[in-house]
């Protein structure tokens, strides 16, 4: 048999089995497969013969995982929340809406069990630009949003639903009397399907500040400025707020997005990685 028959032949073989693992693919995605654990072979054996990539087979299995899922195993635990109290003045909690980054707060009424509406961090942004007579008229519960509940035993993809559905991004967790056990937001379920991104930034857990080979520094949002400082003879004030995060967050005047940047002094802050409700990752550069 000449060369080209037997890479012919080959060829054949080739074709035919990867007709066969997608007969079984498609038997298993669009039929009735047995047990989850036989689709999810069936799943792998395909991404080990790259008929599909990695990446997706990792997303196949997180939605089949949030289906399994009950909010209690991913909510931010009611000791955790950061909520505004409606008894304050906004001067009184700006700060930590500052230092948090996040875009949504549970709005209280005195205690945690008492949440009356969601407010939106760019409101408030919104009342620091009101003159003073302006801010004097301002009523926080005219800009709060109506808090969805729901039950700790409610599972991940019913509640993504919903969330889609009704066009939220955060609920407040109830436990089985009533009382407010956390809250979850939309991010939280999405993490769970496409899992933490990595990429070239990705540093340590316990790190806080890598230097680079080409002299940059990657930071972590939640560096203690005066950590920043000691360690790259940096002269930013913490007088107002306690992080380089919250310092670049302040500077922007809103919620930082990647690619925002901003100069302090002789340092350049561009945000590498940041979500709805926080930013995460800085690159920091000297300015020549």
């Amino acid at each position: 048999m000449s060369r080209s028959s037997d890479d012919n032949h080959g060829s054949s073989d080739a074709r035919a089995r990867r007709r066969s693992l997608l007969d079984r693919l498609t038997q298993a995605l669009l039929g009735e497969p047995a047990t989850r654990d036989e689709l999810l072979h069936v799943l792998r054996e395909a991404a080990d013969r790259d008929l599909i990539d990695r990446e997706s087979l990792d997303m196949i299995e997180g939605v089949l995982q949030v289906s399994e899922m009950k909010v209690r195993e991913i909510m931010v635990p009611r000791s955790q929340m950061e909520v505004v109290d409606k008894n304050l003045t906004p001067e009184a909690y700006l700060p930590m809406v500052i230092e948090s980054g996040h875009s949504r707060f549970p709005v209280v009424d005195g205690d945690k069990d008492k949440v009356i509406g969601i407010l939106l961090a760019k409101e408030l942004l919104r009342y620091f630009q009101l003159d003073k007579r302006s801010r004097a008229q301002f009523k926080l519960l005219e800009t709060l949003r109506p808090a969805v509940f729901v039950p700790e035993s409610k599972r991940l993809n019913v509640l993504l639903r919903d969330f889609k559905a009704n066009r939220n991004h955060m609920a407040i967790v109830v436990d089985e009397y009533g009382g407010v056990a956390g809250l979850v937001t939309i991010e939280d379920v999405l993490e769970q399907i496409v899992g933490e991104i990595a990429d070239e930034y990705d540093i340590d857990e316990d790190t806080m500040i890598m230097p680079r080979d080409n002299g940059d520094y990657v930071v972590k949002a939640l560096t203690p400025i005066g950590e920043f400082n000691e360690r790259l003879g940096a002269r930013l004030s913490d007088a107002e707020v306690d992080t380089v995060g919250g310092i670049v967050m302040t500077t922007l005047g809103r919620l930082p997005r990647r690619g925002d940047r901003v100069t302090l002094n002789d340092l350049q802050f561009e945000v590498l990685r940041a979500d709805s409700r926080r930013v995460h990752l800085l690159k920091v550069s000297r300015v020549s």
